[in-house]
């Protein structure tokens, strides 16, 4: 589903809050697998249902952190998925039963292949509040041109959007393998918070730095988290 792409940022809009973690935030320098999927619509249940079996496999083994479930709203089945543990060694360590039988059930209902991407945490913040309701959470995966000035540029935009009002989490992630790509993942307390990060000079000035580096307009898409 997703090729070779001079700029991908695609923006992931939760309807609640931060799903289960076994802690509460990766610790610095996690890894992290990025994937995405589409099923059948109809099969959109069956789907989620595996990733959540996925995710129980693994919650009690070491080095486990977390696992994030998202669909897009509006394309029942387009799913987004961001696991996250300890190490690299710690992800390769939990075997491969369980990935295998997650493929297994999807294999008869996808339209795409399951498309992971390996990825390290650039910038983590410490644990956030507990979200509420109308908490609205973003992901965006931002490629550009190699150049050593993004990754400092990434960083200091989460340090400031972290210090915004309604602000829950902000994280930085970059590929292991392509520095050039990025995934960012942000939590706001209300839609009315991230409008007001969206229009705030360092969020505008952030923008402006990083288009002269990117070559394809931004790709915005609206997720709902799953439980």
């Amino acid at each position: 589903m997703r090729g070779s792409i001079w700029l991908v940022a695609a923006v992931v809009i939760a309807v609640a809050g931060r799903p289960a973690f076994a802690q509460d935030a990766a610790p610095p320098a996690a890894f992290c697998a990025v994937s995405y999927v589409e099923v059948r619509a109809p099969a959109a249940s069956t789907a989620a249902a595996a990733l959540r079996l996925y995710r129980e496999a693994n919650r009690h083994r070491d080095g486990f952190a977390g696992f994030e479930i998202f669909e897009q709203v509006g394309r029942p089945g387009h799913f987004a998925v961001i696991e996250t543990w300890r190490s690299a060694e710690a992800f390769e360590a939990r075997g491969t039963k369980a990935q295998e039988e997650l493929l297994k059930t999807l294999a008869p209902i996808r339209v795409s292949n399951y498309d992971q991407r390996p990825y390290k945490t650039l910038s983590v913040g410490g644990t956030p509040p507990a979200a509420s309701g109308r908490a609205v959470s973003v992901i965006a995966h931002v490629d550009v041109s190699p150049d050593p000035r993004v990754a400092p540029m990434l960083v200091r935009l989460a340090a400031t959007a972290r210090a915004e009002a309604g602000n829950l989490r902000f994280d930085v992630m970059q590929h292991t393998m392509r520095a050039n790509h990025f995934t960012i993942v942000e939590t706001w307390q209300t839609q009315e918070a991230l409008d007001a990060h969206v229009a705030a000079a360092p969020t505008r000035q952030y923008r402006d730095e990083l288009q002269p580096l990117t070559g394809s307009p931004l790709d915005e898409r609206v997720y709902k988290a799953v439980e």
